[in-house]
Protein backbone atom coordinates (compact mmCIF):
# COMPACT_ATOMS: atom_id res chain seq x y z
CA UNK A 1 0.00 0.00 0.00
CA UNK A 2 1.27 3.47 -0.84
CA UNK A 3 1.43 6.01 1.97
CA UNK A 4 1.29 9.46 0.38
CA UNK A 5 1.95 12.53 2.50
CA UNK A 6 -1.45 13.88 1.47
CA UNK A 7 -3.99 11.04 1.13
CA UNK A 8 -7.63 11.19 0.03
CA UNK A 9 -10.58 9.77 2.00
CA UNK A 10 -14.12 8.96 0.87
CA UNK A 11 -16.94 8.77 3.42
CA UNK A 12 -19.82 6.36 2.75
CA UNK A 13 -23.04 6.01 4.76
CA UNK A 14 -22.93 2.21 4.98
CA UNK A 15 -26.59 1.61 5.79
CA UNK A 16 -27.82 3.92 3.01
CA UNK A 17 -25.36 2.27 0.60
CA UNK A 18 -26.70 -1.19 1.39
CA UNK A 19 -30.35 -0.08 1.29
CA UNK A 20 -29.81 1.11 -2.28
CA UNK A 21 -28.02 -2.14 -3.15
CA UNK A 22 -30.86 -4.16 -1.57
CA UNK A 23 -33.33 -2.55 -3.97
CA UNK A 24 -31.16 -3.53 -6.92
CA UNK A 25 -30.76 -7.12 -5.68
CA UNK A 26 -34.38 -7.53 -4.54
CA UNK A 27 -33.22 -8.79 -1.13
CA UNK A 28 -31.37 -7.56 1.96
CA UNK A 29 -27.76 -6.77 1.02
CA UNK A 30 -24.78 -7.22 3.32
CA UNK A 31 -21.18 -6.05 3.04
CA UNK A 32 -20.45 -9.20 1.04
CA UNK A 33 -22.74 -7.88 -1.71
CA UNK A 34 -20.76 -4.69 -2.33
CA UNK A 35 -19.57 -5.20 -5.93
CA UNK A 36 -15.88 -5.43 -6.72
CA UNK A 37 -16.55 -2.96 -9.53
CA UNK A 38 -17.53 -0.31 -6.96
CA UNK A 39 -14.30 -0.86 -5.02
CA UNK A 40 -12.35 -0.72 -8.30
CA UNK A 41 -14.05 2.60 -9.06
CA UNK A 42 -13.06 4.13 -5.71
CA UNK A 43 -9.47 2.96 -6.09
CA UNK A 44 -9.40 4.26 -9.66
CA UNK A 45 -10.55 7.70 -8.52
CA UNK A 46 -7.40 7.90 -6.40
CA UNK A 47 -8.73 7.33 -2.90
CA UNK A 48 -6.50 5.91 -0.17
CA UNK A 49 -9.16 5.58 2.53
CA UNK A 50 -12.80 4.52 2.68
CA UNK A 51 -14.65 5.57 5.83
CA UNK A 52 -17.70 3.37 6.41
CA UNK A 53 -20.10 5.28 8.62
CA UNK A 54 -22.35 3.36 11.04
CA UNK A 55 -21.23 -0.26 10.92
CA UNK A 56 -21.61 -1.01 14.65
CA UNK A 57 -24.53 -2.77 16.33
CA UNK A 58 -27.38 -0.48 17.31
CA UNK A 59 -30.36 -1.51 19.41
CA UNK A 60 -34.12 -1.13 19.81
CA UNK A 61 -33.93 1.44 22.63
CA UNK A 62 -32.24 4.17 20.58
CA UNK A 63 -34.30 3.27 17.52
CA UNK A 64 -37.57 3.73 19.43
CA UNK A 65 -36.38 7.16 20.66
CA UNK A 66 -35.44 8.21 17.12
CA UNK A 67 -38.82 7.17 15.75
CA UNK A 68 -40.75 8.89 18.54
CA UNK A 69 -38.86 12.21 18.70
CA UNK A 70 -41.14 14.77 16.94
CA UNK A 71 -38.35 17.27 16.20
CA UNK A 72 -36.18 14.60 14.62
CA UNK A 73 -39.09 13.19 12.63
CA UNK A 74 -39.75 16.62 11.13
CA UNK A 75 -36.13 16.71 9.96
CA UNK A 76 -36.36 13.17 8.57
CA UNK A 77 -39.58 14.02 6.68
CA UNK A 78 -37.86 17.02 5.07
CA UNK A 79 -35.27 14.58 3.70
CA UNK A 80 -37.72 11.81 2.74
CA UNK A 81 -41.16 13.02 1.70
CA UNK A 82 -42.42 9.41 1.85
CA UNK A 83 -40.82 8.69 5.26
CA UNK A 84 -41.65 5.32 6.83
CA UNK A 85 -40.71 3.94 10.24
CA UNK A 86 -38.40 1.38 8.66
CA UNK A 87 -36.33 4.24 7.22
CA UNK A 88 -35.42 5.25 10.80
CA UNK A 89 -32.95 2.72 12.18
CA UNK A 90 -31.69 4.92 15.00
CA UNK A 91 -28.46 6.88 15.07
CA UNK A 92 -25.29 5.06 14.10
CA UNK A 93 -23.69 6.97 17.01
CA UNK A 94 -26.00 5.39 19.62
CA UNK A 95 -23.93 2.22 19.79
CA UNK A 96 -25.22 -0.83 21.63
CA UNK A 97 -22.07 -2.87 20.99
CA UNK A 98 -18.78 -2.43 19.10
CA UNK A 99 -19.55 -5.51 17.02
CA UNK A 100 -20.40 -5.28 13.33
CA UNK A 101 -24.16 -4.97 12.91
CA UNK A 102 -25.79 -8.32 12.20
CA UNK A 103 -27.81 -6.78 9.34
CA UNK A 104 -24.53 -5.87 7.59
CA UNK A 105 -23.27 -9.44 7.75
CA UNK A 106 -21.35 -9.26 11.02
CA UNK A 107 -17.60 -9.24 11.63
CA UNK A 108 -16.85 -11.89 9.01
CA UNK A 109 -18.42 -9.85 6.21
CA UNK A 110 -16.51 -6.74 7.29
CA UNK A 111 -13.25 -8.71 7.35
CA UNK A 112 -13.89 -9.96 3.81
CA UNK A 113 -14.69 -6.45 2.60
CA UNK A 114 -11.55 -5.11 4.25
CA UNK A 115 -9.51 -7.75 2.46
CA UNK A 116 -11.04 -6.72 -0.86
CA UNK A 117 -10.23 -3.08 -0.09
CA UNK A 118 -6.64 -4.00 0.78
CA UNK A 119 -6.24 -5.81 -2.54
CA UNK A 120 -6.94 -2.46 -4.20
CA UNK A 121 -4.64 -0.42 -1.96
CA UNK A 122 -7.55 1.00 0.04
CA UNK A 123 -7.54 1.40 3.81
CA UNK A 124 -10.64 1.14 5.99
CA UNK A 125 -11.75 3.72 8.56
CA UNK A 126 -14.57 3.09 11.07
CA UNK A 127 -16.30 5.08 13.82
CA UNK A 128 -15.34 5.37 17.46
CA UNK A 129 -17.74 7.29 19.72
CA UNK A 130 -15.89 8.05 22.97
CA UNK A 131 -18.47 10.23 24.70
CA UNK A 132 -21.56 8.04 25.05
CA UNK A 133 -23.32 4.71 24.51
CA UNK A 134 -26.85 3.61 23.61
CA UNK A 135 -29.34 3.28 26.53
CA UNK A 136 -29.40 -0.52 26.10
CA UNK A 137 -25.62 -1.02 26.13
CA UNK A 138 -24.74 -4.00 28.41
CA UNK A 139 -22.60 -1.73 30.62
CA UNK A 140 -25.74 -0.01 31.93
CA UNK A 141 -26.51 -3.23 33.85
CA UNK A 142 -22.99 -4.59 34.32
CA UNK A 143 -21.11 -1.35 35.07
CA UNK A 144 -23.49 1.48 35.95
CA UNK A 145 -20.50 3.32 37.49
CA UNK A 146 -19.17 3.78 33.92
CA UNK A 147 -21.89 6.42 33.37
CA UNK A 148 -22.51 9.92 34.70
CA UNK A 149 -25.23 9.87 37.35
CA UNK A 150 -27.63 12.61 38.35
CA UNK A 151 -30.12 13.22 41.14
CA UNK A 152 -33.71 14.46 41.41
CA UNK A 153 -32.53 18.07 41.54
CA UNK A 154 -30.55 17.61 38.29
CA UNK A 155 -33.60 16.07 36.60
CA UNK A 156 -35.93 18.84 37.79
CA UNK A 157 -33.53 21.61 36.79
CA UNK A 158 -32.39 20.06 33.50
CA UNK A 159 -34.93 17.49 32.21
CA UNK A 160 -33.34 17.62 28.72
CA UNK A 161 -30.07 16.29 30.13
CA UNK A 162 -31.11 13.47 32.51
CA UNK A 163 -33.43 10.47 32.48
CA UNK A 164 -34.62 7.58 34.63
CA UNK A 165 -33.23 4.21 33.58
CA UNK A 166 -34.43 0.84 34.82
CA UNK A 167 -31.49 -1.56 35.36
CA UNK A 168 -31.13 -5.07 36.76
CA UNK A 169 -29.99 -3.58 40.06
CA UNK A 170 -32.86 -1.07 40.21
CA UNK A 171 -33.74 2.39 38.85
CA UNK A 172 -31.02 4.96 38.19
CA UNK A 173 -30.89 8.60 37.18
CA UNK A 174 -28.36 8.93 34.37
CA UNK A 175 -27.19 11.75 32.15
CA UNK A 176 -27.73 11.90 28.40
CA UNK A 177 -24.61 12.21 26.30
CA UNK A 178 -24.06 15.84 25.33
CA UNK A 179 -21.65 18.63 24.61
CA UNK A 180 -21.57 21.67 26.93
CA UNK A 181 -23.41 24.00 24.54
CA UNK A 182 -26.53 21.97 23.69
CA UNK A 183 -29.18 19.79 25.30
CA UNK A 184 -28.34 16.11 25.61
CA UNK A 185 -28.85 13.49 22.92
CA UNK A 186 -31.81 11.52 24.36
CA UNK A 187 -30.86 8.29 22.55
CA UNK A 188 -27.54 8.08 24.43
CA UNK A 189 -26.10 7.89 27.95
CA UNK A 190 -23.01 9.84 29.02
CA UNK A 191 -19.84 7.93 29.86
CA UNK A 192 -17.89 9.04 32.95
CA UNK A 193 -14.25 9.77 32.09
CA UNK A 194 -13.60 10.55 35.75
CA UNK A 195 -13.69 6.75 36.23
CA UNK A 196 -10.31 5.22 35.29
CA UNK A 197 -11.92 1.80 34.87
CA UNK A 198 -14.20 3.28 32.20
CA UNK A 199 -11.18 4.76 30.45
CA UNK A 200 -9.49 1.34 30.40
CA UNK A 201 -12.67 -0.29 29.14
CA UNK A 202 -12.87 2.21 26.27
CA UNK A 203 -9.22 1.60 25.42
CA UNK A 204 -10.11 -2.10 25.30
CA UNK A 205 -12.90 -1.33 22.83
CA UNK A 206 -10.45 0.66 20.70
CA UNK A 207 -7.98 -2.24 20.69
CA UNK A 208 -10.71 -4.59 19.42
CA UNK A 209 -11.75 -2.08 16.75
CA UNK A 210 -8.12 -1.67 15.66
CA UNK A 211 -8.01 -5.34 14.76
CA UNK A 212 -10.81 -4.80 12.24
CA UNK A 213 -9.74 -1.63 10.37
CA UNK A 214 -6.84 0.71 9.64
CA UNK A 215 -8.09 3.83 11.42
CA UNK A 216 -10.93 5.43 13.34
CA UNK A 217 -12.79 8.71 13.06
CA UNK A 218 -13.46 9.72 16.66
CA UNK A 219 -16.82 11.40 17.12
CA UNK A 220 -16.70 14.74 19.03
CA UNK A 221 -13.24 13.76 20.25
CA UNK A 222 -12.71 16.94 22.28
CA UNK A 223 -15.59 16.16 24.67
CA UNK A 224 -13.40 13.81 26.73
CA UNK A 225 -10.52 16.28 27.13
CA UNK A 226 -10.14 16.82 30.90
CA UNK A 227 -10.94 20.54 30.89
CA UNK A 228 -13.93 20.15 28.55
CA UNK A 229 -15.27 17.17 30.52
CA UNK A 230 -14.94 19.01 33.85
CA UNK A 231 -16.60 22.13 32.42
CA UNK A 232 -19.52 20.01 31.18
CA UNK A 233 -20.00 17.72 34.15
CA UNK A 234 -18.06 19.14 37.12
CA UNK A 235 -16.09 15.88 37.25
CA UNK A 236 -12.28 15.77 37.11
CA UNK A 237 -10.85 13.38 34.55
CA UNK A 238 -7.38 12.14 33.59
CA UNK A 239 -6.03 12.50 30.06
CA UNK A 240 -7.51 9.78 27.86
CA UNK A 241 -6.26 10.24 24.31
CA UNK A 242 -2.47 9.93 24.82
CA UNK A 243 -3.00 6.64 26.68
CA UNK A 244 -5.49 5.36 24.12
CA UNK A 245 -3.47 6.20 21.01
CA UNK A 246 -0.21 4.87 22.48
CA UNK A 247 -1.83 1.61 23.62
CA UNK A 248 -3.39 0.93 20.22
CA UNK A 249 -0.18 1.76 18.34
CA UNK A 250 1.87 -0.68 20.39
CA UNK A 251 -0.06 -3.48 18.69
CA UNK A 252 -0.94 -1.62 15.46
CA UNK A 253 1.88 0.87 14.78
CA UNK A 254 0.38 2.24 11.55
CA UNK A 255 -3.14 2.71 12.89
CA UNK A 256 -4.55 6.21 12.24
CA UNK A 257 -6.73 8.42 14.43
CA UNK A 258 -8.88 11.23 13.00
CA UNK A 259 -10.61 13.65 15.40
CA UNK A 260 -13.89 15.38 14.84
CA UNK A 261 -13.00 18.53 16.78
CA UNK A 262 -14.18 22.12 17.12
CA UNK A 263 -13.59 25.17 19.37
CA UNK A 264 -9.97 25.81 18.20
CA UNK A 265 -8.82 22.53 19.78
CA UNK A 266 -7.33 21.03 16.58
CA UNK A 267 -3.71 21.51 17.69
CA UNK A 268 -4.52 20.07 21.13
CA UNK A 269 -5.88 16.88 19.54
CA UNK A 270 -2.83 16.58 17.27
CA UNK A 271 -0.56 16.88 20.32
CA UNK A 272 -2.50 14.12 22.10
CA UNK A 273 -1.87 11.51 19.42
CA UNK A 274 -4.23 12.26 16.54
CA UNK A 275 -2.93 11.91 12.99
CA UNK A 276 -5.66 14.20 11.66
CA UNK A 277 -8.10 16.75 13.06
CA UNK A 278 -11.13 18.23 11.30
CA UNK A 279 -10.37 21.63 9.77
CA UNK A 280 -13.73 23.22 10.52
CA UNK A 281 -12.05 26.64 10.66
CA UNK A 282 -11.14 26.49 6.97
CA UNK A 283 -14.65 25.33 6.10
CA UNK A 284 -16.27 28.15 8.09
CA UNK A 285 -13.99 30.77 6.53
CA UNK A 286 -14.78 29.51 3.04
CA UNK A 287 -18.50 29.66 3.82
CA UNK A 288 -18.06 33.27 4.95
CA UNK A 289 -16.76 34.02 1.43
CA UNK A 290 -13.82 36.29 2.33
CA UNK A 291 -10.38 35.48 0.94
CA UNK A 292 -8.20 37.12 3.59
CA UNK A 293 -9.25 34.92 6.56
CA UNK A 294 -8.74 31.84 4.36
CA UNK A 295 -5.27 33.00 3.34
CA UNK A 296 -4.39 33.82 6.97
CA UNK A 297 -5.46 30.29 7.91
CA UNK A 298 -3.04 28.94 5.29
CA UNK A 299 -0.13 30.82 6.92
CA UNK A 300 -0.04 28.19 9.70
CA UNK A 301 2.99 25.89 9.88
CA UNK A 302 2.98 22.67 7.90
CA UNK A 303 3.49 20.70 11.13
CA UNK A 304 -0.12 21.74 11.82
CA UNK A 305 -1.61 21.90 8.32
CA UNK A 306 -0.31 18.48 7.26
CA UNK A 307 -2.45 16.93 10.02
CA UNK A 308 -5.72 18.65 9.14
CA UNK A 309 -8.64 16.85 7.49
CA UNK A 310 -9.99 19.28 4.90
CA UNK A 311 -13.58 18.97 3.71
CA UNK A 312 -16.48 20.83 2.13
CA UNK A 313 -19.17 18.52 3.46
CA UNK A 314 -19.72 15.46 5.64
CA UNK A 315 -22.70 13.82 7.32
CA UNK A 316 -22.91 16.65 9.89
CA UNK A 317 -22.67 19.63 7.53
CA UNK A 318 -25.20 20.73 4.96
CA UNK A 319 -24.50 19.64 1.40
CA UNK A 320 -21.99 21.77 -0.52
CA UNK A 321 -24.36 22.15 -3.48
CA UNK A 322 -27.02 23.57 -1.14
CA UNK A 323 -24.56 25.86 0.68
CA UNK A 324 -22.33 27.38 -2.01
CA UNK A 325 -23.22 28.84 -5.40
CA UNK A 326 -21.75 26.71 -8.23
CA UNK A 327 -18.85 29.11 -8.94
CA UNK A 328 -18.07 29.57 -5.27
CA UNK A 329 -18.29 25.79 -4.77
CA UNK A 330 -15.57 25.15 -7.38
CA UNK A 331 -13.32 27.90 -6.02
CA UNK A 332 -13.73 26.57 -2.45
CA UNK A 333 -12.99 23.02 -3.62
CA UNK A 334 -9.77 24.09 -5.36
CA UNK A 335 -8.60 25.78 -2.13
CA UNK A 336 -9.72 22.92 0.13
CA UNK A 337 -8.43 19.93 -1.79
CA UNK A 338 -5.27 21.35 -3.39
CA UNK A 339 -4.00 22.49 0.01
CA UNK A 340 -1.91 20.27 2.32
CA UNK A 341 -3.61 17.79 4.66
CA UNK A 342 -6.01 14.86 4.31
CA UNK A 343 -8.46 15.42 1.42
CA UNK A 344 -11.84 14.36 2.82
CA UNK A 345 -14.76 13.81 0.40
CA UNK A 346 -18.33 12.75 1.11
CA UNK A 347 -20.62 10.38 -0.79
CA UNK A 348 -22.95 12.42 -3.00
CA UNK A 349 -20.67 15.46 -3.09
CA UNK A 350 -19.47 14.78 -6.64
CA UNK A 351 -23.00 14.35 -7.97
CA UNK A 352 -24.17 17.65 -6.48
CA UNK A 353 -26.63 16.11 -4.02
CA UNK A 354 -28.48 18.79 -2.04
CA UNK A 355 -30.20 16.91 0.81
CA UNK A 356 -28.25 16.04 3.93
CA UNK A 357 -29.03 12.54 5.23
CA UNK A 358 -29.30 12.17 9.00
CA UNK A 359 -27.24 9.34 10.57
CA UNK A 360 -30.58 8.06 11.94
CA UNK A 361 -31.83 7.23 8.42
CA UNK A 362 -31.01 4.23 6.26
CA UNK A 363 -32.48 5.53 2.99
CA UNK A 364 -31.55 8.46 0.78
CA UNK A 365 -33.95 10.47 -1.36
CA UNK A 366 -33.82 10.18 -5.13
CA UNK A 367 -31.95 13.19 -6.49
CA UNK A 368 -30.79 13.99 -10.02
CA UNK A 369 -27.08 14.07 -10.77
CA UNK A 370 -25.74 17.56 -11.39
CA UNK A 371 -23.64 17.06 -14.54
CA UNK A 372 -21.45 20.21 -14.16
CA UNK A 373 -20.58 19.26 -10.59
CA UNK A 374 -19.75 15.70 -11.61
CA UNK A 375 -17.59 16.94 -14.49
CA UNK A 376 -15.73 19.36 -12.23
CA UNK A 377 -14.92 16.67 -9.65
CA UNK A 378 -13.79 14.22 -12.34
CA UNK A 379 -11.21 16.80 -13.44
CA UNK A 380 -10.24 17.71 -9.88
CA UNK A 381 -9.74 14.07 -8.83
CA UNK A 382 -7.59 13.47 -11.93
CA UNK A 383 -5.43 16.42 -10.89
CA UNK A 384 -5.22 15.12 -7.31
CA UNK A 385 -3.90 11.78 -8.55
CA UNK A 386 -0.74 13.55 -9.80
CA UNK A 387 2.21 12.72 -7.52
CA UNK A 388 3.14 16.38 -7.04
CA UNK A 389 -0.11 16.94 -5.08
CA UNK A 390 0.27 13.75 -3.03
CA UNK A 391 3.94 13.96 -2.08
CA UNK A 392 5.13 17.38 -3.19
CA UNK A 393 6.20 20.49 -1.28
CA UNK A 394 3.56 23.19 -0.80
CA UNK A 395 4.28 26.92 -0.54
CA UNK A 396 1.89 29.85 -0.03
CA UNK A 397 2.70 32.73 -2.41
CA UNK A 398 2.30 36.51 -2.16
CA UNK A 399 -0.32 38.36 -4.22
CA UNK A 400 0.80 41.95 -4.89
CA UNK A 401 -1.39 44.84 -6.10
CA UNK A 402 -1.36 45.19 -9.88
CA UNK A 403 -1.25 48.98 -9.47
CA UNK A 404 -1.38 51.46 -6.63
CA UNK A 405 -4.74 51.25 -4.90
CA UNK A 406 -5.56 47.84 -6.47
CA UNK A 407 -7.40 46.41 -3.43
CA UNK A 408 -8.66 43.35 -5.31
CA UNK A 409 -5.24 41.70 -4.99
CA UNK A 410 -6.38 40.86 -1.46
CA UNK A 411 -9.12 38.66 -2.97
CA UNK A 412 -6.64 36.25 -4.61
CA UNK A 413 -5.03 33.25 -2.90
CA UNK A 414 -2.05 31.66 -4.66
CA UNK A 415 0.28 28.79 -3.87
CA UNK A 416 2.68 26.35 -5.51
CA UNK A 417 3.51 22.66 -5.38
CA UNK A 418 6.82 21.18 -6.49
CA UNK A 419 8.73 17.92 -6.43
CA UNK A 420 12.42 17.10 -6.60
CA UNK A 421 11.88 15.65 -10.09
CA UNK A 422 11.08 19.13 -11.39
CA UNK A 423 7.29 18.84 -11.41
CA UNK A 424 5.72 22.20 -10.57
CA UNK A 425 2.18 23.50 -10.21
CA UNK A 426 0.91 27.01 -9.56
CA UNK A 427 -2.64 27.56 -8.28
CA UNK A 428 -4.44 30.90 -8.04
CA UNK A 429 -8.04 31.45 -6.92
CA UNK A 430 -10.06 34.67 -6.94
CA UNK A 431 -12.16 33.95 -3.86
CA UNK A 432 -14.54 36.86 -4.33
CA UNK A 433 -17.64 37.89 -6.23
CA UNK A 434 -15.74 40.66 -8.03
CA UNK A 435 -13.09 40.76 -10.77
CA UNK A 436 -9.61 40.74 -9.21
CA UNK A 437 -6.09 41.51 -10.40
CA UNK A 438 -2.65 40.93 -8.91
CA UNK A 439 0.96 39.98 -9.54
CA UNK A 440 2.21 36.69 -8.08
CA UNK A 441 6.05 36.58 -7.80
CA UNK A 442 7.24 33.06 -8.65
CA UNK A 443 9.87 31.74 -6.17
CA UNK A 444 11.81 29.53 -8.63
CA UNK A 445 15.17 31.24 -9.41
CA UNK A 446 16.16 28.58 -11.96
CA UNK A 447 13.48 29.96 -14.32
CA UNK A 448 15.67 33.00 -15.04
CA UNK A 449 16.55 33.27 -18.75
CA UNK A 450 13.99 30.62 -19.74
CA UNK A 451 10.58 30.59 -21.34
CA UNK A 452 7.92 29.23 -19.01
CA UNK A 453 4.79 27.55 -20.29
CA UNK A 454 1.75 27.76 -17.99
CA UNK A 455 -0.86 25.18 -18.95
CA UNK A 456 -4.16 25.20 -17.02
CA UNK A 457 -4.88 21.54 -16.26
CA UNK A 458 -8.45 22.30 -15.10
CA UNK A 459 -9.20 24.14 -18.36
CA UNK A 460 -7.73 24.54 -21.86
CA UNK A 461 -5.77 27.79 -21.47
CA UNK A 462 -2.02 27.89 -22.06
CA UNK A 463 0.41 30.82 -21.81
CA UNK A 464 4.12 31.40 -22.42
CA UNK A 465 5.89 33.86 -20.11
CA UNK A 466 9.44 35.12 -19.59
CA UNK A 467 11.00 33.43 -16.57
CA UNK A 468 12.95 36.50 -15.43
CA UNK A 469 9.76 38.57 -15.47
CA UNK A 470 7.88 35.92 -13.45
CA UNK A 471 10.57 36.05 -10.76
CA UNK A 472 11.08 39.83 -10.57
CA UNK A 473 7.66 41.33 -11.27
CA UNK A 474 5.45 38.25 -10.96
CA UNK A 475 2.75 36.54 -12.96
CA UNK A 476 0.00 39.02 -13.80
CA UNK A 477 -3.50 37.67 -13.19
CA UNK A 478 -6.87 39.19 -14.05
CA UNK A 479 -9.51 36.82 -12.74
CA UNK A 480 -13.33 36.89 -13.04
CA UNK A 481 -15.41 36.29 -9.87
CA UNK A 482 -14.80 32.89 -8.23
CA UNK A 483 -12.43 31.81 -11.01
CA UNK A 484 -9.15 29.92 -10.69
CA UNK A 485 -6.14 28.52 -12.52
CA UNK A 486 -4.30 25.28 -11.81
CA UNK A 487 -1.15 25.69 -13.89
CA UNK A 488 1.34 23.03 -14.84
CA UNK A 489 4.68 24.89 -15.18
CA UNK A 490 7.37 23.76 -17.60
CA UNK A 491 10.47 25.71 -18.67
CA UNK A 492 12.51 25.59 -21.88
Amino acid sequence: MSNPCYPALYQINTRVWLTKLSRVLGRSATLDDVPDAELDRLAGLGFDWVWLLSVWQTGPAAQAISRANPEWRREFAETLSDLKDEDIAGSGFAIQSYTVHRDLGGAAALARLRQRLQQRGLKLMLDFVPNHMAPDHPWVDAHPDYFVHGNETDLARSPHNYCRVQTKTGPLLLAYGRDPYFDGWPDTLQLNYGNLELQQAMIGELERIAGQCDGVRCDMAMLVLPDVFERTWGIRADLFWPKATETVRREHPHFKFMAEVYWDLEWTMQQQGFDYAYDKQMYDRLRDAHARPVREHLHAGLDYQDKLARFLENHDESRTAATFTPGMHEAAAIITFLSPGLRFFHEGQFEGRRKRISPHLVRAPEEPVDAPSQGFYEKLLAVLRQPVFRDGTWNLLRCLPAWEGNWTSDCVIAWSWQRDDGERRLIAVNYAGNQSQCYVPIPFPDLSGRTVRLKDIMASASFDRDGEDLISRGLYLDLPPWSYHVFEMTAS
